[in-house]
């Protein structure tokens, strides 16, 4: 059966704490609506994934879905949940899937597991939730906060998402519901229309990040995922050449001569290049770029380090931290230290804190000392999945 997921992502996240809604904020690297979304492309039977998105959260949501295959245009949501999912369905109406996972956008920890029981319990059930059976004692709490009676937890569940339907059943149940946004799930709407909802085995893992603490507690969970810690280190050279300008580390420098190279002969960014592809054992940047190649000939150097960060997220992994060394008499890197930093996180994709930019001189000896050119040194750091 033809499966599309709808990822609802319109709300404000406020209980999240201060700053971009939640969808939208870092997690080990990646946005939390970027791992939602992948979360569900290239799994079995999953043909498109929507998300669903408040209005004035598209550039957001661009930046998040950037390179993401399998993923259709976002649509306005509503001001409920109940709104936005509804504004989902609709939008897959002219090419109807067979069946429709709904998941919610902070719920990033989604199993590949848990998306096929999604998927055979809508075909065999029609609607179906995710349960998992309730661990803690359940108490009702009156005025003055006392304690009262609490419920028999044995019948209790907590659900989570994706819930899974039917494409036609859910959206006959959520235009029937139009006007009257009091549901808190798309179980609720489906069984508000009459609709029998079964439940298959949640994961714990599953959490939902609603508070500050919940961001906390995922960080440590990307953290141990990510448990093969790699450190490489880059160097590289070249030589001055006519010009009134060098490029070091992404940033343009005036200076009396050029550096001479194939490309932009940046040191900086050549030498962080090599140490990112030394931790994935990938060869070095010569490999990748080859100097005979004229199609690189001049080429910004910003896209070997684009391309080596590349290869790191393919491989599962992030990147942690980034050093540079630039080794000259001239020109004085300090004017241009911060400069270099923000256009290196820039690049690679990660915040400031995570990169550094030192400068020494060799006290004149060697070929830096004699003026002849720039050297720069560079180490990575990478955090990757443990796989043996």
């Amino acid at each position: 059966m033809r499966t599309d997921v709808i990822v609802v992502a319109a709300g404000s996240g406020q209980r999240a704490g201060d700053g971009i809604p939640k969808q939208f904020r870092p997690l080990g690297g990646r946005t939390v609506l970027r791992r939602s979304l992948e979360a569900f492309l290239g799994q079995p039977g999953i043909r498109h994934v929507l998300p669903v998105i408040h209005p004035d959260h598209a550039s957001w949501c661009a930046e998040a879905m950037a390179g993401l295959e399998g993923v259709l245009a976002p649509v306005a949501g509503g001001a409920t949940r109940q709104a936005s999912v509804r504004a989902g369905l609709e939008a897959l109406a002219d090419d109807p899937p067979d069946l429709v996972l709904i998941h919610d956008a902070a719920r990033p920890f989604v199993s590949a597991r848990l998306v096929a029981d999604a998927i055979a319990a809508a075909e065999r059930h029609g609607a179906a939730v995710p349960a998992l059976v309730l661990v803690d004692t359940i108490k009702a709490v009156g005025e003055p906060g006392f304690v009262g009676a609490g419920p028999d937890r044995g019948g209790l569940r907590s659900v989570q998402t994706p819930q899974s339907f039917r494409y036609e059943l859910i959206r006959a149940a959520h235009r029937a519901r139009a006007g009257t946004d009091d549901l808190t799930d798309d179980a609720a709407v489906a069984e508000a229309a009459g609709h029998r909802v079964a439940t298959f085995p949640g994961d714990p893992a599953n959490t939902k990040l609603t508070t500050p603490e919940d961001f906390v507690t995922a960080e440590r969970h990307v953290a141990l995922a990510l448990a093969d810690v790699r450190s490489a280190t880059g160097f590289d050279v070249h030589a001055f050449g006519p010009g009134d300008h060098v490029v070091l580390g992404g940033v343009r420098i005036p200076h009396q001569q050029g550096l001479s190279g194939h490309s932009d002969a940046d040191v900086v960014l050549h030498a962080l290049t090599d140490a990112l592809l030394g931790t994935i054992g990938s060869g070095d940047i010569g490999h990748h770029f080859p100097p005979s190649d004229p199609q690189w000939k001049g080429a910004s150097s910003d896209l070997f380090l684009a391309h080596a960060v590349a290869l790191v997220k393919a491989a599962g992994g992030l990147v942690a931290h980034l050093d540079a060394t630039v080794i000259c008499e001239a020109p004085k890197i300090g004017p241009h230290r911060e400069a270099m930093r923000e256009r290196i996180a820039q690049i690679a994709g990660i915040s400031l804190a995570r990169v550094s930019v030192k400068a020494t001189t060799s006290e004149k000896l060697g070929f830096t000392g004699r003026r002849e050119g720039i050297a720069a040194m560079a180490s990575a750091t990478v955090r990757l999945p443990w796989i043996d």
